[in-house]
Formats: C-alpha cells, sequence, structure tokens
C-alpha cells in the first residue's frame, strides 16, 4: 500500500510518527513524506533562503534513511492557510501520490501553521477524487484514503486538557530509527537550543514516546485518531497492515 505523511515542517513528521512509518516500510509499503514548508523562520541568525534549503536537505535526508520519498509543496512558515489556492496546491500532490493512507496533523494544536496542515489535508483528501476540482497535470484519485490524525505537540488543546488517542502502535523495536531519523535535523535542534535554551531534542522525542506508550503497555508508541466523517474509510487500516502493534489506547 502507498502511505504519505504530511505535516507542516521539517521534523513534525519524524518527531510524530516516523516509528509507524518504519514499521510500515518493514512490511513492504510504500512511503512518502511530505511537508508544507521548509522551515524558512527556524533560524536565530540565517536567510529565510539559507535556512530552507538547509532544512529541505535534513527532511530529505531522514526520508532517505526510511527509505521514503520526500516532498516539500513550498507554502512558508506562518503563511499556511485553508484557501483555494493553497486547497489546489495540495490536492494535486494527493493525485500524483494516490496514497491508501494518509498520517497528518492533528485538528487542534499548538500553532497555526500544524492546524492549518490538518485541515487542508482533509479537504485535499475529500476533493481529490472528484474530476471537475481541477488542479493540475495529476488525474482524480479513485476512493479517499484512509486519514489519521497524529498527536499535538505534548498531546493537549489549547486548554490544556488532554487529547486522547484512539489508539497507539507500539514503537517500541522502531525507536532507534526514529532517533536516527529526527537526529537528520541538526539545524532544528540547534535553533530549539537558541530559542528555547535547551538542548532536549532527543529526549523529549523518546519521553513522549514513552508516555504514549504507557497507554498500551509499551516502552514507546505513537498515538493516533481516526476521521472518520462522512465518506472517508470507517475500517482501520492501520490495524490491517501492523496487527498486534495497533492496540486500542487506555483509558
Amino acid at each position: 500500500m502507498k502511505i504519505v505523511a504530511i505535516h507542516a515542517h521539517p521534523d513534525d513528521v519524524e518527531f510524530l510518527c516516523a516509528g509507524t512509518l518504519a514499521l510500515l516500510k518493514q512490511k513492504g509499503h510504500s512511503i512518502s513524506i511530505a511537508t508544507l514548508s521548509p522551515g524558512d523562520k527556524g533560524t536565530p541568525d540565517k536567510s529565510i533562503f539559507e535556512i530552507a534549503s538547509i532544512r529541505r536537505k535534513e527532511a530529505k535526508n531522514a526520508a532517505d534513511f526510511l527509505g521514503a520519498n520526500y516532498t516539500c509543496l513550498e507554502f512558508l512558515d506562518f503563511e499556511i492557510f485553508d484557501d483555494d489556492r493553497s486547497r489546489r496546491r495540495v490536492t494535486e500532490f494527493v493525485r500524483k501520490t494516490s496514497p491508501d493512507i494518509v498520517l497528518t496533523a492533528s485538528p487542534m494544536d499548538y500553532m497555526a501553521d500544524h492546524e492549518a496542515a490538518g485541515v487542508l489535508t482533509r479537504h485535499a483528501l475529500f476533493v481529490a477524487g472528484i474530476r471537475n476540482y481541477q488542479t493540475g497535470g495529476a488525474a482524480p484519485i479513485k476512493k479517499i484514503p484512509a486519514l489519521y490524525y497524529m498527536d499535538p505537540l505534548e498531546g493537549i488543546d489549547h486548554f490544556g486538557q488532554p487529547i486522547q488517542p484512539e489508539f497507539c502502535v507500539d514503537i517500541t523495536s522502531t525507536i532507534e530509527f526514529k532517533e536516527k531519523m529526527l537526529a537528520c535535523h541538526a539545524s532544528q535542534r540547534e535553533w530549539l537550543m537558541k530559542h528555547h535554551g535547551v538542548d532536549r531534542y532527543i529526549e523529549a522525542m523518546k519521553e513522549w514516546s514513552a508516555i504514549r506508550g504507557q497507554l498500551i503497555g509499551a516502552t514507546y508508541a505513537e498515538g493516533f485518531r481516526q476521521h472518520k466523517g462522512h465518506a472517508y474509510p470507517k475500517e482501520n487500516i492501520l490495524e490491517e497492515l501492523l496487527g498486534t502493534y495497533v492496540r486500542p489506547a487506555a483509558k
């Protein structure tokens, strides 16, 4: 099957679902990773063009490590909106990749780019099969893919209340792979050190994965919720593909 992970910036996918992607890759499925932006504002001391170039390369290196394709849709940080032009751009990408499963950003998260990524992806999947919604050269897809939302940062909503995943994927066997993919994003680690004053990039990812692991009795896990609105697939295809790695999250 074809699995596509779409998020806002380089390293978002690695932080939130790289372990699951690694499991899917091990089982022979095709993986593509897309970021809406190249992360052009994520730097204290470089120009937009310099940091965008660096972060695209880091994102590609992480995808290459997984054996996945990488695409940047070339929006700019804090300039991602759910408007007609943006929706057509994302829809064209969906048509080109024709995925069976899509993993994307949580509808509620700590920043606008993340939320916009999730909304744009959801709308693009819905219209990607509509022939008269014209976006470019790619043909309409034949069916709406199964859609899953990754966790928001820290697993909380705008009011600090927990957002419970529907299920978690046990990534204990792929946590080292996930760590190496995240480590490809050296410039983001440097930016967070300067912006937040701490160097806990890899450690924070592992701590969060351990928190999600507690929900299913695993050492490390990643949480997901499935979009089950009208016309979207209701069956849990990820569970069909990954079997016992997928377990309901404890309430």
